[in-house]
């Protein structure tokens, strides 16, 4: 008889008639190797679980054929029924991995000294197991006793940023599988758990992925508790977990009131409240964004209590002090070292040429393009004359611009790496619609001319200034008619969006706009040209035109008028591009999704593992974001033409123009008349624009997506009953719509969820959003915007005509009147500074078809094999994408001067790279 000590050191009896089948799933540990998960342990009873099919069945048989008994191998598929002849104790043990800070202050190394002394006395870490299994007798899951984490005090002084401890678990050999363990802090402060590992079992070690905070319970009186790394849907889960999966869910949830601590893990949902300032003055007071007055999504609720001037608006907490976010959804230390640097740098890059600023007359306007090159040449400081103004300074600044020439000085963007003059081309300012850093606005024009969709009782008639006058002559013999039937015709139409802002936009001190078209003309080379801009202002009703239409220049006059224009429609693309694609469709669109994950999906559930490292720091860069960018007075007021109302923009399009269905990319192509369905192309699309860079990069990396998710859902959800009666899947979709988008939650529009089909789809654009669409709207900011004059935030002036008392001065000197149109010198260098930083990746950055601790992402094999293909694709596509970059006949994306196309390159360095995808909104 096979002695059962060899399986957990006790005698067991094998019972061919009870025969269980259990799945052969395995834990994939950190040397590559697949280790049988706890399914085969030594519990009585086991989960039915989906089998890896590519799983050898090893299965040993008695030598006597009369013997009743068969032997079965420690990694059988057909494993039996195993009784203990007697209950016994054997030990286990946990090595847990805790992360330290490498900086501390003085008050934590303190209180860090005193819990090294006070654990010696029983003030300790505890952990207890918990089984997967109810005890018969009590009804309650099983335990085991409680164990003392080792040796904390002498490793006090251990260097290093992760630091093991080990604990010993005596338990009963009845006990079954663990699922779940506790954590009892009775230190002083808080610690960082990564991760524990059970060994000494006989299924192999148990992972439990922790990457949390761990609170003193002094704050949180109670038990932390960590479900291993075996996913289970609701249904599925083991008798032992079912309450602990409900009490986890209920604390994530709160119960909604008072004000948020530090230290709490509560996700919970509030309106845009707390970006305005009203008891510092009216001119601060902000509307408040969300419910029936101004729709727009959710954010997290911090409960802060209200102004003092307005009942309805929550109280600012202003740097430096810190945002409510869940505090396992904070930045890490790395990423707050690096954060701390760019805004370091930023200062550094602000505070001199504002203290300047405010002892000169003007607002230093640059004197030429030769005053723009020495920001990266020279520096800062030396560009503004500092030695100068040197004695009139603080001490305090004199020792800054000592110590730190080097951070004051600009890297030089990669828009006038290659070719210092590009951006002046019209073939290139055409290319950065398809290949910048706002490639998702163009669209195929359908209707010449275009049309405007406002009411035009109140912003004048919908028709355009366009004629066929305007641009026949740029259409290669073609009339407008025929381009248009041939698909040769695109556009970016900002019309809508500005104009019904632009009297209260020209109104502001220093800010003027026109709501703009631009028109594109496809050329035989595969490339745009631009062939006729549109200007447009309100509408008067006196007789006088409200719009006006330039075309390419002809003379030296009109190619600075067309100058002038271009900087207007890339002054209307920045405020777009940030306001609207970027923050508004990354970013707060998001932010509902990630917070129901959390409210309705438990850690063990298989969608939620799968969506956890696409929500990564997402909350709390965007509490930054209301904090510092977004705010009254922020970074996105004072660089972006339509200033205090910027938000209120972003506003504007959620209500009229965001709808899910048509954020994932073959939905948004489709839309813009760039693709067509097609499903003998590769994707099921034929591009009408085929070298655009953007969508084609962006394909290969949406199907990849979709491919992946479209694996794992079906592995999970092999009948469609189990999606329609998986409570907290549905609960997590319910509430991201009818609370998290409440405002919108009655549209049409939003997909069902019912089928395999619709999850993968919902799951695929999610990821898509995160992933892939965030890295291509935002890592490029610094790279093309970091060189103001080719992509300006801002417009101070108009465009003058014969009859203006300007247009004199404009002839006589139109680079002077250039720049003064473009922001001054402290708006360029405040506005670069904060795109150097929303550009740069952080050191811990994980990318696009990689997971921390791949070890314990995942305790399903099948899963894992799939995992790895996806990241194996991801690689190959990097590979297409340098090839692409490399083929001369892609003029978009290769040639004299021109930019190859990497913001959809998956990998990257740290640091400004103009390429590589997060798995999330991270910056």
């Amino acid at each position: 008889m096979f002695g059962a000590k060899e399986m957990m050191g006790s005698s067991l009896m094998f019972d061919k008639s009870t025969l269980l089948i259990p799945s052969s799933r395995f834990l994939y540990n950190s040397n590559n190797h697949y280790q049988y998960n706890h399914n085969l342990c030594f519990s009585p009873v086991f989960q039915k679980r989906r089998s890896l099919n590519s799983v050898k069945k090893v299965v040993k048989t008695s030598s006597s054929s009369s013997s009743s008994s068969v032997v079965v191998a420690a990694v059988s598929e057909n494993l039996v029924r195993v009784v203990p002849e007697k209950p016994v104790k054997f030990k286990a043990r946990a090595v847990v991995t805790v992360r330290r800070n490498n900086k501390e202050d003085f008050k934590e190394t303190l209180v860090k000294h005193f819990d090294a002394l006070t654990d010696k006395i029983g003030r300790n870490v505890v952990l207890e197991l918990i089984s997967t299994e109810i005890n018969p007798r009590t009804k309650a899951p099983k335990k085991s006793n409680e164990a003392v984490l080792k040796d904390w005090s002498k490793k006090l002084n251990v260097r290093g940023e992760r630091v093991t401890y080990t604990a010993e678990f005596l338990i009963d050999s009845r006990f079954g599988v663990p699922g779940a363990i506790a954590v009892i802090n009775k230190h002083q402060r808080e610690f960082f758990l990564e991760s524990i590992v059970v060994e000494g079992l006989a299924c192999g070690p148990v992972h439990f992925s922790c990457n949390s905070w761990v609170q003193s319970t002094k704050d949180h009186p109670g038990k932390r508790v960590f479900f291993s790394n075996m996913p289970y849907l609701p249904s599925e889960t083991p008798d032992g977990l079912k309450e602990l999966r409900l009490k986890e869910l209920k604390d994530l949830r709160g119960d909604g009131k008072g004000e948020r601590k530090h230290s709490d893990r509560i996700y919970d949902y509030a309106i845009y409240n707390d970006l305005g300032n009203p008891d510092k003055g009216i001119d601060l007071a902000r509307p408040k964004l969300g419910g029936e007055a101004i729709p727009y999504p959710r954010r997290c609720r911090t409960g802060r209590l209200p102004t003092d001037t307005d009942i309805n608006a929550e109280i600012r907490v202003e740097k430096p002090l810190p945002m409510y976010v869940p505090r396992d959804e904070a930045f890490e230390e790395s990423k707050q070292d690096t954060f701390a640097a760019w805004r370091l740098k930023g200062v550094l890059h602000n505070l001199i040429p504002s203290l300047i600023a405010s002892l000169s007359a003007e607002n230093h306007d640059f004197k030429g393009f030769s005053a723009i090159d020495s920001l990266y040449k020279e520096g800062l400081v030396l560009n503004i004359g500092f030695k100068d103004e040197q004695k009139r300074l603080p001490k305090i600044v004199s020792k800054i611009r000592e110590s730190s020439q080097g951070l004051l000085k600009y890297d030089t963007p990669r828009i006038i790496s290659k070719d210092k003059f590009a951006w002046l081309r019209d073939d290139e300012f055409a290319r950065q619609a398809i290949a910048g850093i706002n490639p998702v606005n163009i669209e195929r024009l359908e209707v010449f001319p275009p049309v405007s969709e406002l009411d035009p009782t109140i912003y004048g008639p919908q028709e355009s200034a366009l004629k066929e006058e305007h641009i026949v002559g740029h259409l290669n013999g073609m009339s407008a008619e025929e381009a248009l039937k041939d698909n040769k015709l695109f556009i970016l139409d900002h019309h809508d969006v500005y104009l019904p802002f632009l009297d209260r936009i020209n109104a502001l001190d220093g800010r003027k706009a026109y709501g703009t078209r631009t028109l594109f003309f496809l050329t035989p080379l595969g490339t745009l040209k631009p062939i006729a801009i549109e200007l447009s202002l309100p509408h008067t009703g006196h007789g006088s035109s409200s719009k006006r239409v330039l075309s390419p220049p002809v003379d030296a006059t009109t190619n600075w008028l067309w100058q002038l224009a271009k900087a207007h429609v890339c002054s209307n693309d920045a405020g777009v591009h940030q306001l609207v694609n970027h923050w508004l469709r990354t970013h707060a669109c998001l932010e509902p999704f990630i917070l129901a994950a959390h409210r309705q999906m438990s850690a063990m559930h298989p969608i939620f593992k799968l969506l956890d490292p696409h929500m990564r720091y997402t909350l709390e860069i965007n509490a930054l974001a209301r904090q510092s960018l977004i705010n009254a007075g922020g970074v996105i007021e004072s660089c972006f033409t339509p200033g205090e109302y910027c938000m209120e923009i972003s506003a504007a399009a959620y209500q009229d123009h965001w709808r899910f269905d048509q954020e994932g990319l073959p939905a948004d192509l489709i839309r813009r008349g760039i693709a067509i369905p097609d499903p003998t192309q590769p994707h099921g699309l034929k591009l009408l624009l085929e070298d655009y860079p953007y969508a084609t990069d962006g394909l290969l990396i949406w199907h990849a997506i979709e491919k992946w998710v479209k694996t794992y859902v079906n592995h999970y959800y092999p009948d469609p009953s189990l999606i329609q009666n998986d409570s907290e899947l549905l609960s997590w979709y319910a509430e991201s719509i009818n609370v998290g988008h409440a405002d919108l939650r009655y549209a049409s529009w939003w997909p069902q969820l019912s089928t395999a089909d619709d999850l993968i789809s919902i799951l695929t654009t999610l990821i898509w959003l995160a992933s892939a669409q965030h890295a291509a709207l935002n890592f490029g900011q610094y790279p093309y915007g970091g060189y103001v004059p080719n992509r300006p935030p801002l417009m101070r002036r108009l465009i003058p005509e014969e009859n203006d008392p300007e247009y004199a001065s404009f002839v006589a000197d139109p680079q002077r009147y250039f720049f003064s149109a473009l922001p001054s010198m402290l708006q360029s260098t405040k506005f670069m500074a904060v795109v150097d930083t929303l550009s740069t990746h952080s050191p811990d950055e994980e990318y696009l078809g990689e997971r921390s601790q791949p070890s314990t992402w995942s305790g399903d094999p099948e899963i894992v094999e799939a995992f790895f293909n996806f990241s194996a694709e991801i690689n190959s596509i990097e590979k297409e994408i340098e090839r692409r970059n490399a083929d001369s006949s892609l003029r978009n994306r290769c040639g004299a001067g021109v930019l190859p196309y990497e913001l959809l390159a998956p990998s990257s360095d740290s640091g400004v790279t103009c390429r590589g995808v997060p798995n999330s909104v991270s910056i």
